[in-house]
């Protein structure tokens, strides 16, 4: 009768198991608090729970072996990768190693290194730095001129305003596209027979795009005069100016938000800079005209760095991504740039494939490691339109899942045509994401 009577309450007893994913240190403090309020045992439980998956590479052969010793030693795990490169110069060999452990058995380790001198100790740091982008709590802020834009409490709006003949998006307002009846005339001496807009007009109707935009949900309005589709006509740097100054003017007269530039021409960004932007946002990643970086400084802008190889991406597309950026970063902040008025971009269909480009979808919150807020620029553009055969002007749907994804997966802007629209799903999505 007893044995019946406990098989029957094994019968009926509910076990709810479940799993738990922190994807900081913070969630994980947050999970063990919710079961106890001793400091000591939620600090602990929570390194514990929280894991890494980490790749430390490029470095010299013997830091791997001691990273490999200290992580077996604490009871993590590592994999130094089985591939190595000896430069012909007679340099140090070069390995990759792969590490598995807790937080408080990479930080142990990293404590060893650090405490050591040379190579070893700034392989430490890095990997320090990495363990502190989990750590982080409380606010951060992107600054750009007079704006301090507070991070993690609301995904920030980026319209996107082209002054340009040929967007790929079909939104430039010198497009035929766009049906707009500018008076043209002729430029005098110093351009013969060269037709242009009325400039009044252009910056009138400039304007009122942007207002709207902003009265849809904008938080910062991103003006171009030159495109960078595939296959783009390059603008000269006076006539591109040409083309923005005027719209800049005006806008940071009437609008309270951000106006950012989307150009890589120190000569543009400069004049733009003297007109009272706030933001330039380069395509070319502040590598092909370092002085973008030191006009940053002199007027106290914020930068946007994108991702923009030169050739095709070969191996792990990240490890080329997180250098690369980690490149731009360098450059800033070796110009004199605050780490708070930087901002990267992995540039989704800059250099990439179909496929490499939804790769960098799924793999986002990667992007997180470098510390810096991060943009993302999917509206409207080929990857969508490739995915759902559909021409660029029905692809609103598409662009949405990839906000609302990139939100999911940490991002902090999002770069749109549809602003009405993508305001929507990003005030939806940050209501889940962000409990806001």
């Amino acid at each position: 009768m007893r044995m019946i009577y406990r098989l029957c309450w094994v019968v009926a007893y509910i076990v709810n198991v479940r799993l738990v994913h922190p994807r900081n240190l913070c969630d994980a403090i947050a999970e063990v608090h919710k079961v106890s309020s001793d400091a000591d045992v939620i600090r602990s439980m929570a390194s514990e729970a929280f894991h890494f998956c980490m790749f430390v590479e490029d470095i010299p052969r013997f830091v791997a072996d001691i990273i490999k010793q200290e992580m077996l030693r604490g009871g993590g795990n590592a994999v130094i990768h089985d591939y190595s490169t000896s430069p012909d110069d007679g340099g140090v060999e070069s390995v990759d190693v792969f590490l598995v452990g807790s937080f408080v058995q990479v930080n142990n380790m990293v404590i060893q290194l650090v405490s050591r001198s040379g190579v070893l100790a700034v392989v430490g740091l890095k990997i320090r730095s990495v363990l502190q982008v989990t750590e982080r709590a409380g606010s951060s802020f992107y600054c750009c001129g007079k704006y301090r834009l507070e991070l993690g409490k609301k995904t920030f709006i980026m319209g996107i305003l082209n002054v340009t003949a040929d967007s790929f998006s079909g939104d430039g307002l010198l497009a035929d596209e766009q049906n707009v009846s500018f008076k043209e005339h002729t430029v005098g001496s110093s351009g013969e027979g060269r037709c242009v807009v009325d400039k009044d007009l252009l910056i009138d109707i400039a304007c009122r795009k942007a207002e709207q935009m902003v009265a849809c949900g904008a938080d910062v309005i991103d003006v171009g005069g030159e495109s960078t589709r595939p296959g783009f006509t390059v603008v000269d740097e006076r006539e591109e100016l040409d083309r923005v100054l005027g719209v800049v003017e005006r806008l940071v007269k009437t609008l309270n938000v951000p106006i950012s530039v989307d150009t890589s021409k120190s000569f543009v960004a400069e004049n733009v800079l003297k007109a009272g932007a706030h933001i330039i946002n380069d395509v070319n990643g502040l590598i092909r005209d370092p002085k973008i970086c030191e006009l940053a400084v002199t007027y106290g802008a914020g930068v946007i760095a994108m991702h923009n190889p030169d050739e095709p991406l070969q191996g792990d597309i990240f490890s080329c991504i997180t250098k690369s950026l980690r490149k731009s970063v360098d450059a800033a902040l070796k110009s004199g740039l605050k780490p708070e008025n930087i901002a990267l971009d992995p540039g989704i269909g800059f250099g990439k494939t179909l496929e490499q480009n939804l790769e960098v979808m799924r793999r986002l919150d990667e992007l997180k490691c470098l510390g810096y807020p991060i943009l993302l620029g999917t509206s409207r553009k080929s990857m969508i339109g490739k995915v759902l055969d559909l021409p660029v002007n029905e692809r609103v749907e598409g662009t949405a899942a990839t906000v609302a994804l990139g939100i999911a997966k940490g991002v902090d802007f999002i770069r749109v045509h549809d602003v009405k629209e993508m305001y929507r799903v990003t005030k939806m999505s940050d209501a889940i994401i962000r409990n806001i």
